[in-house]
């Protein structure tokens, strides 16, 4: 019998794939040491999410499992078995970086000591950070066989502590402390001796005052172990008619938070009893992913892990660049009237984008601002524009996403904000997450309505567009202005969908002109016209779209991918996927733009996109693909592809065996993408 192709990656296993990468930066002696323990920190937090939303929607649909099997077309317990299996591995993998970089730190003057390693010294200075500045945020639970083990928060770090007897008859006491991250930094810097410095973790601060903490129990020793627990964060809205959207919303949130367990991680060290009384009382069973783990857990705070050693142990600071078009001007709409702009971040500063609504919101001329938020910074000055826009008696329209995962919080105090300010707030769509990243400026200009529109491929967020690749389009182009003002009439009015010739918009026409594309270059080929695809995503996932590019590719479509996360596609499968080569790129910025280049018998037609190839996105969400019209942003595009595409120190090929091996190249030049295009923009200003 003829072995069948495996066409299909599983999302779950791809995407475990791509945090291998991320945990690859860590194991990486060429990348600084500090931004090495920060990848450990990125790692662990995207982990967490991970089993909060897939692994969480894994374990509840295994309460059906028939019919999840029919859907699905897997088994979801033979999925979280691998799941398990492959965390595991990791976690090894993890806990043996963790101690080479411990190792590495020391070679650099860099200690991280725990409470046995303590000088007499830092004895006086940890016991007075303790008693000021911890204790009065610990609040410890005594625990007992008989009453109700308290509730663990998900994201938060617990030390279960055993109060230990040694005669028999003697009762072993214990108690539950939560580390308060909230409110103190992860990591106390201790006073540095000569040229050595020392960081302890706040947990290990609390070990080594526990005798303070419990002076009044009687115990032979006593000893702490770090516990986690992670929750679905899947948020289920209340049907209730007679509520607000925003009120259904926020009771979500509550209920969120009381999210079944879907994991426990523990420390291996852990007494055998304590284990066992924790999973019994929170009614964890073995096969819902208790994971044996080291000393310490939540190591997502190491993303915040502090540098006081040489600057060389960090990256080398690359400072936003200005956009040699906009650096220095006064009028900014008057610049994107004369010509599209376009605007690549992090490489390029997204001040321009704050600049520009700040002058829309003073500008005599400008009748309103229409915006769509999906995430913004905490601190957002985006929003602090448009309500000043709003105090100079501007219109303004904000489209809010308030299911945006984890930061429906930020959106809600947002909306509330522009609300009370006068702006025209609105809540999404019904039964579509609004995820376009449009704004749309209405100028009068001689008694007419002139708009200016930005489409980019990521959030107006000044935060992470300091450190994910993002590209904005400017224009006033008005094939595009008027298809984004259709959208906003699409939001206002969910029954005017619009129609469109110019803006690939999901969930209307994305899928359809997408396939009609891959379409037309199966056509050429076919007449033996030069046919070629080249896509950047942060996820291939869409079955039916994924189909298609196999067609194309056995047609001889030659087919370039950059996925930086989830691919379900196989390239280079033969007879299947020849055509098709893919890579992924993670480095120190986040690839987050997502660009399609059709070949289109020369006439090449390109478009950046909000949206990744998945179902979600294309049939489930409000998103938008942009053309690039101009010839002269073409090429940029083009040329940063180009960049990416020739990677050959970051770059790992992506194939069946998801073993992420690095791609090299037989020229000995090393080609690191992101700091070419850096320089590319830095030559490009001169």
């Amino acid at each position: 019998m003829k072995k069948e192709k495996k066409v299909l990656i599983n999302r779950e296993l791809s995407w475990l794939s791509f945090n291998e990468r991320v945990l690859q930066e860590a194991q990486d002696s060429t990348v600084p040491l500090i931004e090495r323990i920060k990848f450990l920190g990125i790692f662990s937090n995207n982990r967490d999410e991970f089993f909060r939303v897939r692994v969480a929607t894994l374990t509840r649909v295994i309460k059906h499992q028939k019919k999840a099997i029919e859907l699905m077309g897997e088994n979801p317990v033979a999925i979280l078995n691998a799941i398990q299996k492959t965390v595991i591995q990791q976690q090894i993998k993890f806990e043996s970086i963790y101690q080479t970089l411990s190792l590495e730190l020391v070679k650099n003057n860099i200690f991280i000591i725990n409470e046995k390693q303590v000088t007499p010294s830092q004895r006086v200075f940890i016991k007075t950070f303790f008693r000021e500045k911890v204790l009065p945020s610990l609040f410890p639970i005594m625990l007992d066989s008989t009453s109700k083990f308290p509730y663990l928060k998900d994201k938060s770090g617990y030390l279960i502590i055993k109060l230990g007897r040694k005669q028999k008859d003697k009762k072993n006491k214990y108690a539950l402390i939560e580390v308060p991250t909230d409110v103190l930094s992860r990591f106390v810097v201790l006073p540095k001796d000569k040229e050595k410095n020392f960081i302890i973790l706040l947990d290990d601060v609390i070990r080594f005052c526990l005798e303070d903490i419990f002076p009044n129990f009687e115990h032979d020793y006593i000893e702490a172990f770090n516990i986690k627990l992670t929750r679905d964060a899947e948020m289920d809205i209340d049907n209730d008619v007679s509520k607000s959207f925003i009120e259904k919303i926020t009771k979500g949130l509550k209920d969120r938070k009381k999210g079944q367990p879907v994991r426990l991680v523990y420390d291996s060290q852990i007494s055998p009893d304590i284990l066992e009384f924790i999973m019994k009382k929170i009614k964890l069973g073995k096969e819902e992913n208790p994971i044996p783990g080291g000393r310490y857990h939540n190591f997502k705070d190491f993303i915040k892990f502090p540098n006081v050693g040489s600057p060389e142990l960090s990256y080398k600071k690359t400072p936003p660049l200005k956009h040699p078009d906009l650096v220095n001007q006064t009028n900014l709409l008057k610049v994107i009237k004369k010509k599209d702009v376009l605007l690549t971040y992090p490489y390029q500063s997204f001040d321009h984008i704050i600049d520009i609504l700040r002058e829309a919101s003073i500008d005599p001329k400008v009748v309103s601002i229409k915006i769509t938020l999906y995430r913004v910074a905490n601190n957002s000055n985006v929003v602090k524009a448009l309500i000043n826009a709003l105090k100079n008696g501007k219109s303004v329209v904000a489209v809010i996403e308030l299911q945006a995962r984890f930061d429906e919080e930020s959106n809600i105090y947002w909306a509330n904000k522009l609300q009370e300010e006068g702006a025209n707030v609105i809540y999404g769509v019904p039964g579509l997450k609004v995820h376009t990243k449009l704004f749309l400026i209405s100028r009068k200009e001689n008694g007419k309505l002139h708009h200016y529109a930005h489409l980019g491929t990521g959030n107006f967020n000044g935060d992470t567009a300091r450190v994910y690749t993002d590209h904005s389009l400017l224009t006033t182009d008005p094939r595009i202005t008027e298809e984004a003002e259709k959208l906003f009439m699409f939001y206002s009015d969910n029954l005017k969908t619009g129609t469109y010739k110019h803006l690939l918009v999901s969930p209307f026409t994305m899928r359809k002109n997408v396939t009609a594309l891959i379409n037309k270059e199966i056509a050429n080929a076919r007449k033996n016209i030069p046919a070629a695809i080249t896509l950047k995503l942060n996820n291939l996932v869409d079955p039916n779209i994924i189909k298609k590019l196999y067609e194309a590719s056995t047609e001889g479509v030659k087919i370039k991918l950059l996925v930086r996360g989830i691919c379900s596609l196989v390239a280079g499968v033969r007879g299947l996927s020849d055509n098709i080569e893919a890579i992924s790129i993670v480095d120190k910025f986040l690839e987050h733009s997502r660009v399609f280049i059709f070949h289109n018998g020369g006439n090449e037609k390109i478009y950046l996109s909000s949206a990744d190839w998945m179902a979600r996105n294309l049939d489930h969400r409000s998103e938008v693909a942009v053309p690039v019209y101009d010839k002269n942003i073409q090429l940029q595009v083009k040329q940063i592809m180009d960049i990416l595409w020739a990677d050959n120190t970051k770059a790992r090929v992506l194939g069946s065996m998801q073993n992420n091996e690095y791609r090299r190249s037989a020229d000995k030049t090393e080609i690191r993408a992101q700091e070419e295009i850096y320089k590319y923009f830095k030559l490009k200003k001169k």
